[in-house]
């Protein structure tokens, strides 16, 4: 009785909260009004955190809410606005902690040069800045950090840590199996240092970004590169130091800044306007585009989950649904599939390719690929289509990987006994108990093989390539965009901007016709989620847990890359999943 009581109250308090939350977001929603912009404003572009491909469910309550909530689609659209907008005179780029891989800096920072070029003036105002936060303070007229602050600017690393040694005195095994040489997920817990092969290929990434890193500050700030070299073999530098090697122009404050934009816009009172506001306003008299193209995106790993909220990371009965929602759609007339995932479950990412083919056959389509398109990633980007990447995208990565851990040693310690009955030779293949034997090892091999060759021929008809030199260039390798354009794994470097290009060539649209950007999926508030529940579709409760699993996660792993992967490591089963989210810094 005590029980059932406890559990009407706790059904009625949770109602109670739901009730006040769903409240709370509608007034909220139904509150917000287009913010007025006023001439010779100033766009504020406060970057602090992550910037999604995907928009995040929109949560009312504040600390469910960290995700900021302007996509990198939608921040594309309003610094591109921004540079049409005669009332938009300059940017304050202030920058810090930015949560965005290589390939996406690359993104915002092409941008702001396109508003530099349109005439217009952007200042930098830095605070703490790491690498990421000053390489895109160099798209700015001018760089501002307060005397005392510091630049963390001294290069970039990539680490690899192993956790053998650990395991082996927990008694726990880790058995790997993989096809290709490269193809080193799951080595962290099987080996105890780096493979040559690892260690080439980070050494490849790391060439090509500290390359990447160094032009673009020696363009920025009117430098020759061998000098840009030599200054970063001295940081970290303190403000007074970098402005002394002219790495920054100004030392001063928030009102320092303010003034000297006040200055070029020759106006008293300095109009600013925030990001998040700008981004929902509209250039006067700007007429509806006729013609809408369909921004599809797969962001994060390839869940085998059977899960149809597009709010989870990349599940193949989300992703075909979406497909099927856009072929339907009349008013779609082509297709941006925006990749950027390091891959994850292979039966999965084999699903979502069949379905993308398939949308490709109804709709003009392209392929751009973000800060990640391998392994599972870039098995779904092989529609056929021409295929677009940033120089800095990790890609590739075609190979096949199995893991499992044998807690055997880890029981005996703890004095847990387990018996195994079975019947069927191989019923105890994935038990957790006990090793590979040399039949199991032997039949799981053939299994990866045969995936393998799969992978290899999607991959193969996907490039118009024979299959014998996609294999000499897969292996399990993952290469930077630059790389993979000189190996045909991609067609063309370059960002949305010219995938926007492309699909209009592609699907006979005047080159200079505005065009609508239709996101899938689209962003859903807490609200909209919840009356979900009435069609079918409850995705409410799993949206709130993962918003509270995707916290806790993120006290532990702080970087986005981390947390995409360890969530594909935990569901397991055959993968084609990177065999590292790179992180250089």
């Amino acid at each position: 009785m005590k029980k059932f009581i406890l559990g009407v109250l706790c059904g009625l308090a949770f109602a109670v909260l739901a009730g006040v939350i769903v409240t709370f977001a509608a007034i909220r929603m139904g509150g917000e009004k287009p913010a007025a912009v006023a001439e010779n404003s100033v766009l504020v572009l406060k970057l602090d955190g992550e910037i999604p491909e995907k928009p995040p469910m929109d949560m009312p309550i504040p600390w469910l809410n960290q995700q900021p909530s302007i996509t990198m689609l939608e921040l594309w659209s309003t610094i591109n606005r921004a540079s049409e907008d005669s009332r938009i005179k300059a940017i304050l780029l202030e920058p810090r902690d930015v949560g965005v891989g290589w390939a996406g800096l690359e993104e915002i920072r092409q941008q702001l040069l396109k508003f530099r070029k349109k005439g217009k003036t952007i200042y930098a105002h830095l605070h703490t800045p790491g690498t990421r936060e000053y390489y895109l303070a160099t798209a700015a007229d001018k760089i501002y950090i307060a005397p005392e602050d510091h630049i963390d600017v001294k290069g970039l690393r990539a680490e690899s840590t192993y956790w053998k040694g650990t395991l082996d005195k927990l008694g726990v095994q880790v058995e790997i199996e993989h096809a290709g040489r490269y193809k080193d997920f799951g080595d962290q817990y099987s080996r105890t240092s780096m493979t040559p092969e690892t260690r080439e290929v980070l050494n490849g990434f790391l060439d090509q970004l500290y390359g990447s890193l160094v032009n673009v500050v020696a363009e920025g700030r009117k430098k020759k590169p061998e000098a840009v070299r030599a200054l970063i073999d001295d940081g970290p530098f303190l403000a007074r130091k970098a402005k002394e090697f002219g790495l920054v122009d100004v030392l001063g404050y928030q009102e320092d800044v303010e003034e000297a934009l006040k200055g070029v816009l020759k106006v008293s009172e300095l109009k600013k306007t925030a990001l998040r506001d700008y981004s929902k306003s509209k250039l006067p008299g700007a007429a509806t585009p006729k013609k809408r193209i369909a921004f599809l995106v797969a962001d994060g790993g390839i869940s085998g989950a059977m899960n149809l909220d597009p709010s989870d990371d990349v599940t193949a009965p989300a992703m075909i649904k979406l497909m099927k929602d856009i072929e339907k759609d009349e008013s779609i007339s082509g297709v941006i599939f925006r990749v950027n995932s390091p891959g994850g479950d292979a039966l999965a990412s084999d699903l979502m390719l069949h379905q993308a083919r398939l949308l490709s056959k109804k709709k003009p389509m392209i392929i751009s690929m973000a800060d990640y398109a391998a392994s599972g990633g870039y098995m779904i980007s092989m529609t056929g289509d021409p295929v677009l990447s940033y120089p800095n995208t990790i890609t590739g990565s075609i190979g096949v990987v199995f893991g499992k851990g044998n807690l055997r040693g880890l029981y005996d310690k703890i004095g847990v006994n387990k018996e195994i009955l079975t019947r069927g030779r191989f019923a105890a293949i994935d038990s957790e108990y006990m090793p590979l034997d040399e039949a199991g090892r032997k039949k799981l091999r053939e299994s990866i093989l045969a995936t393998y060759d799969g992978f290899l021929q999607s991959v193969a008809e996907g490039r118009k390539q024979k299959k014998e030199d996609i294999a000499l260039k897969a292996e399990g390798r993952a290469w930077t965009g630059s790389q993979a354009k000189q190996q045909a794994l991609v067609d063309e470097l370059g960002g949305l901007d010219r995938a926007v290009e492309m699909i209009k060539a592609k699907a006979k649209i005047d080159a200079n016709e505005k065009v609508g950007i239709v996101p899938y999926p689209q962003r859903k508030s807490f609200v909209e989620q919840w009356l979900q529940r009435n069609s079918g579709e409850d995705t409410t409760a799993p949206a709130m847990e993962k918003a509270v699993f995707d916290r806790a996660l993120k006290s532990v792993f702080p970087s986005a890359a981390e947390r995409t992967w360890v969530r594909t490591y935990l569901r397991g089963g055959m993968l084609s999943v990177s065999p590292y989210l790179i992180e250089i810094r």
